[in-house]
């Protein structure tokens, strides 16, 4: 997959000429899934929140209210008793999937027991734009730090790119640059802390910082 993962959605134009070129035409000629499953998984969610990402209000029109083509839902705890031979079509269908933040173990989980996460590897074309827990899940992992779902095993991820990522640099008291190198110190690997301003693309194997605003990279 071709992928874009950010912190705060697509909130400057850097990042948003990235998106476009990976989409290979406008975000108004798109079709978007939406997931939103790791909300549930964080104690900061809930209904108005999944509410307010598939309405595209305010907050999130850095992410489903860019003026797509059309906008889909795609709720991953329903997908095991639908069936892979009816989902996976809609999947497939879609130029973009959005997947929005909450808890990256949590979204692990559902993205193993639904299926999804095995039929990433066939989604060539397909643009993966994630928001904070959206991006942190392809990584190998999160760090305890960030680890809010109780029933959580441990705070590995999917593992699908080589680094981990602090989100939400200077968004919050607790995630200060200062937080973010004693976070990167357990990891033992590459890692990036970006704010809402940065996105880090991986195309064909290639990374590369999309950023109008503050990161960091730490080798680990």
């Amino acid at each position: 997959m071709k992928l874009l993962l950010t912190s705060g959605g697509v909130t400057n134009p850097s990042i948003r000429a990235a998106l476009v070129e990976m989409l290979g035409q406008p975000v108004e000629e798109s079709r978007a899934l939406i997931i939103p499953t790791a909300q549930w998984g964080h104690p900061m969610c809930g209904p108005s929140s999944v509410h307010g990402l598939v309405a595209a209000l305010p907050s999130w029109q850095t992410f489903t209210g860019l003026g797509w083509a059309s906008l889909g839902v795609l709720e991953l705890t329903a997908l095991p008793t639908v069936g892979v031979e009816r989902w996976a079509p809609w999947v497939r269908e879609a130029d973009v999937l959005l997947v929005d933040g909450g808890d990256a173990t949590y979204l692990c989980h559902w993205m193993r027991e639904s299926g999804l996460a095995d039929l990433l590897p066939s989604l060539t074309d397909t643009v993966w734009v994630g928001v904070s827990a959206g991006s942190m899940v392809l990584t190998p992992r999160i760090g305890d730090y960030f680890v809010e779902w109780p029933s959580a095993p441990d705070d590995r991820t999917l593992g699908l790119v080589d680094f981990s990522i602090f989100p939400h640099l200077d968004l919050f008291p607790t995630n200060t640059m200062a937080h973010a190198e004693r976070w990167a110190a357990d990891l033992g690997g590459p890692a990036y802390a970006i704010d809402e301003q940065t996105a880090i693309a991986v195309v064909d194997g290639v990374t590369e910082v999309v950023s109008e605003g503050t990161w960091t990279r730490f080798d680990g």
